[in-house]
This record gives structure tokens, sequence and C-alpha cells, in this order.
């Protein structure tokens, strides 16, 4: 499995892992920018707590309910100050056009709502 073949798709399973070691996969959109795959989350998701503890994660292209269609890739990833954050933004934009904008004002709208943050972190992916 190669980065372009990650990043060809729409999804990635990103695992991340618990302090005990288990292993927790989400689906997440991804992007990429040379050597590196993106993908953006809220800061207080369950994979920006585990990451905060270790860069070690796993991923595996998937579709939008987490089904992989492949083995998982060792790889490590951090999480992005702002600037970085804005990079990952405007890939996402790039990429997926008015479906990611829409995803942004619908979390705009959650957090109106009181139903949320509207804060996103990205995360940058490298595979071993």
């Amino acid at each position: 499995m190669t980065i372009d073949d990650l990043a060809a798709g729409k999804y990635i399973s990103l695992a991340t892992f618990k302090r005990d070691g288990s292993r927790v996969a989400t689906p997440v959109w991804v992007t990429r920018d040379g050597d590196h795959l993106y993908v953006i989350t809220d800061p207080n998701s369950g994979k920006a707590k585990r990451l905060r503890n270790s860069a070690r994660a796993e991923v595996a292209p998937c579709d939008a309910r987490g089904k992989t269609s492949s083995d998982y890739v060792p790889a490590s990833a951090v999480l992005l100050d702002e600037a970085g954050t804005k990079k990952v933004k405007d890939l996402v934009n790039a990429k997926y056009g008015l479906m990611g904008k829409g995803i942004q004002v619908m979390g705009k709208l959650r957090s109106a709502l009181g139903r949320g943050s509207n804060q996103q972190v990205g995360i940058e992916i490298t595979l071993a």
C-alpha cells in the first residue's frame, strides 16, 4: 500500500492507540500534500487525545462507514498548530469542494446550537 493508494480515495481508517495499547480506528476524510497525508478532527476527539499521548498510528483505505479494503499500514501522526490546521482545511476544501465546506458550515451550526465545538485541528500522517 502506497501513499498514492491511500490518498486516492475519500476516506482512510485512522487507527490510534490507547495507553494500554488497544487500537481504536475511525474513518476520516483524507488529503495529501507531498509525502504526508492529512486529516482534520475536533481537538477534543478521542483520536486527538490519543495522539497527544503517542504518535503511533496505522492507516488503511476505507469507505465512509470505516470498512477497510486493505491491510493497515504502520504510520506516525501528529497534531498540527493553527497554521498547519489552516493548511489542512484549505486542502480539504480543494479536494472535497462544496461537500467539505458544507461539513464546516454544519460544524458552525452545531456549535451555535450548543451541540459541540466548531474548533478543528489538523493531523499530519507519515507512513512508516
